[in-house]
């Protein structure tokens, strides 16, 4: 964990809930052992998509459906959302998840690998919402950024993996050096990248948040 728990307790305390709709989902998918964003990543989301309203959003990893309910509720309305899923229990159970909150019509899941569905995609996204194989994050970036409309958000889950981004590789488990490897060497992408610039939350499991930089004039040039 991050955050001291008792803190993390407490400011969870503070939240102040989700349609009956969300946590009915939300409950579902912690009875069956699936992971879903936490309650403090869900009030950042919240957040930023009251601030920034954005109208075309994209997910990376649909798991259930909950973050995409989720972003649809909060969302402003006529806001589409596409999100990708690969594996294959999971994808009846978004979709079932969709119709049940009657979001059918507001949510387009795509079915397959993600790498192989980013690179098929054309147009720009306003928000994109990463939280699929935390491994691939790296491999992601360069067509998540094609894809993020200039001034537009990138937030990307769980990625300073409860505490463990800062021990030595030898002091991770075995079966999860190569992640922790390939999400570092992301987090480095992020905070060099010049298209973008990002902040580092210990929201959650860890959370950034990025903007894609507009152009600018050039220094020294004049503007209009």
């Amino acid at each position: 964990m991050i955050a001291e728990e008792r803190m993390t307790t407490y400011i969870n305390s503070l939240y102040p809930g989700n349609t009956k709709m969300l946590d009915r989902v939300e409950e579902e998918a912690l009875s069956a052992g699936v992971p879903i964003i936490r309650k403090e990543t869900q009030s950042l989301l919240r957040f930023l998509l009251r601030a920034y309203q954005p109208m075309n959003i994209l997910e990376v990893g649909t798991a259930v459906g909950f973050s995409a309910l989720l972003m649809s509720e909060y969302a402003p309305e006529g806001c589409w959302i596409t999100t990708i899923e690969k594996y294959k229990k999971r994808i009846p159970v978004a979709r079932e998840n969709f119709a049940r909150a009657g979001r059918s019509d507001r949510i387009t899941l795509l079915e397959g690998d993600a790498m192989e569905i980013l690179k098929g995609l054309e147009g720009s996204y306003d928000l994109i919402f990463m939280d699929a194989a935390k491994g691939q994050y790296p491999a992601y970036l360069p067509e998540v950024l094609r894809l993020l409309a200039p001034g537009g958000l990138l937030v990307s889950d769980n990625v300073l993996q409860d505490g463990d981004i800062i021990e030595s590789r030898f002091a991770v488990e075995r079966r999860n050096r190569t992640i922790h490897a390939r999400m570092r060497e992301y987090l480095y992408m992020l905070t060099h990248c010049e298209e973008l610039t990002t902040a580092i939350l210990p929201t959650g499991d860890g959370v950034t948040v990025s903007v894609k930089n507009r152009n600018r004039p050039e220094q020294g040039a004049e503007e209009i």
